[in-house]
């Protein structure tokens, strides 16, 4: 063969091998590994969209140049540009974006239904591939009923940002309250009509005045799960019955709690402001004494119940059993598995880049994170994490970027919440709560019919606060069921009881 022959051979087969060692070195770089020694320096550049979670950055600090998201950057060799619409109409200005010709890389969404519409669209990447090469971490970390909620017609479109708490509300009473009646913690549902109703009327405060509250709601029956609990139903949940799934606040049983309820309203019992009480007014009563028994969130012996045993230090609070109804039934709501969802546009071509990002977040930069730069914000003592409380509400903002993928990590938080105050019992609150969920049973992403009639039937919903204080009669329930049903409620149902019987094993 001819030296000319040879060299014509030899040039494309020399071209060939470097583009395979390009192609390599590339493929390693988007993986974070390394090939021989060689490192690429080049950052990828991304942006995404996300919720500023109505945080403040301290001076000098912004949503792209701080400590937590250069950490991420770091050790992910990605250049993040965050952007952070407005927290009004976040899922308007998603839907905005989305529509621009100038789309991000991924965005952070907390509407399912907003999610559903756009996966059913085609206008979200498909990242089930994705996850599998480059997100481990994410496979090990988030559990199957999560992943099942962000999947349509077998195919994931979103990853979820789960929810560490399972439930919200617990009983709490003060027990000053109860010994200077002569009465016991209730556990029965006809205990607790006695409680509430000493509680009103018995000037458990011993100030001789006609001042106290017998059971405090807020707005849209608002802390009032646990009594729902006592007759085995939730409001706004989908309840297995006979084989089927059906709507809760259309059974027999919510209108038998509602009508528990109407009685202690009739009775004068329930806070006769509580449709009108929000979230800093129901506060506001527990703190000035007004209130020895309510539905507390978990988290409220740090808030409203603190504040009032620094108000009157002979105010003690205890966390009560939940009520038990007529026939042995008890619980409350089990909170959504996932609290948010990162999706990516159809398209996008630093997909790989996103997941690569999400599964740092969620493997090894989680505890950072979540909990802040040890020996920054807590540092260990005897075993114990201690938390520098002026350090830990300076870099809240933190939070930002450990909730694009939260994941749940037991030991972690129970150090987390016990950093917090041990006499706060948050980690004790939880547990206590997580042993008497009633979960809702259905965990897909929100039907086609969903998105045509759920916004609508849920303002049908104003009908049981309404009964509750008796604008309406207990029998204006049955009305309410069948509006449901026809405006939109039988379709859903039939959709729902499709993709239950096509998930049961």
């Amino acid at each position: 063969m001819g030296k000319m022959t040879k060299k014509r051979l030899i040039a494309p087969a020399i071209v060939a091998v470097a583009a395979i060692a390009a192609a390599v070195i590339w493929a390693l770089f988007l993986s974070g590994g390394s090939a021989g020694g060689l490192k690429e320096t080049k950052k990828v550049k991304i942006s995404i969209v996300t919720s500023g979670i109505g945080t403040t950055f301290p001076p000098g600090f912004n949503e792209n140049d701080n400590p937590y998201l250069d950490y991420i950057e770091k050790n992910t060799n990605l250049d993040i540009n965050v952007i952070l619409p407005p927290v009004e109409s976040y899922e308007e200005k998603l839907s905005i974006i989305m529509s621009s010709g100038n789309l991000p890389d991924m965005l952070h969404a907390v509407d399912e239904v907003w999610v559903a519409n756009y996966a059913r669209q085609g206008k979200l990447e498909a990242l089930e591939d994705l996850i599998d090469q480059y997100g481990p971490e994410l496979r090990k970390k988030i559990p199957k009923e999560a992943w099942d909620k962000v999947t349509y017609n077998g195919r994931i479109y979103a990853v979820p940002s789960m929810n560490e708490v399972k439930g919200i509300e617990l009983m709490y009473a003060r027990k000053d309250w109860l010994d200077r009646l002569g009465l016991k913690p209730p556990q029965t549902l006809d205990e607790y009509y006695e409680v509430i109703r000493a509680f009103a009327l018995n000037d458990p405060d011993g100030d001789g005045k006609d001042n106290t509250i017998g059971l405090l709601l807020t707005e849209n029956l608002g802390r009032s799960a646990p009594f729902f609990g006592a007759f085995g139903t939730q409001l706004d949940q989908w309840l297995e019955r006979d084989g089927k799934l059906v709507y809760s606040n259309t059974l027999p049983e919510t209108k038998e709690a509602l009508g528990f309820l109407r009685k202690l309203y009739a009775e004068g019992l329930i806070d006769p402001e509580f449709p009108l009480n929000r979230s800093r007014n129901l506060e506001e009563k527990i703190v000035s004494g007004r209130v020895g028994l309510f539905s507390a969130t978990w988290y409220d012996t740090r808030g409203p119940i603190e504040l009032n045993k620094q108000r009157d230090p002979k105010a003690e609070w205890i966390p009560l059993e939940f009520p038990t109804g007529p026939n042995g039934r008890k619980g409350v709501y089990a909170t959504s598995p996932i609290r948010a969802m990162e999706v990516v546009p159809a398209g996008s071509p630093n997909a790989a880049s996103v997941i690569r990002m999400l599964n740092f977040i969620a493997g090894e930069g989680h505890s950072n994170l979540k909990l802040g730069f040890e020996n920054e914000i807590w540092t260990m003592n005897n075993g114990k994490m201690v938390t520098d409380f002026a350090e830990h509400l300076k870099h809240q903002y933190r939070g930002i970027y450990s909730a694009l993928v939260d994941v749940v990590e037991p030991e972690l938080d129970k150090q987390r919440l016990d950093s917090l105050g041990e006499h706060f019992h948050l980690y004790d609150n939880l547990q206590r709560i997580e042993k008497n969920l009633i979960p809702d049973r259905f965990t897909g992403l929100p039907t086609p019919a969903m998105g045509k009639y759920m916004m609508k039937l849920s303002g049908l919903k104003d009908v049981l606060m309404k009964i509750v204080v008796g604008v309406y009669p207990l029998d204006e329930f049955d009305h309410y069921v069948e509006r449901w049903r026809h405006e939109g409620g039988d379709e859903i149902t039939r959709e729902v009881n499709d993709w239950y019987h096509a998930s049961a094993p």
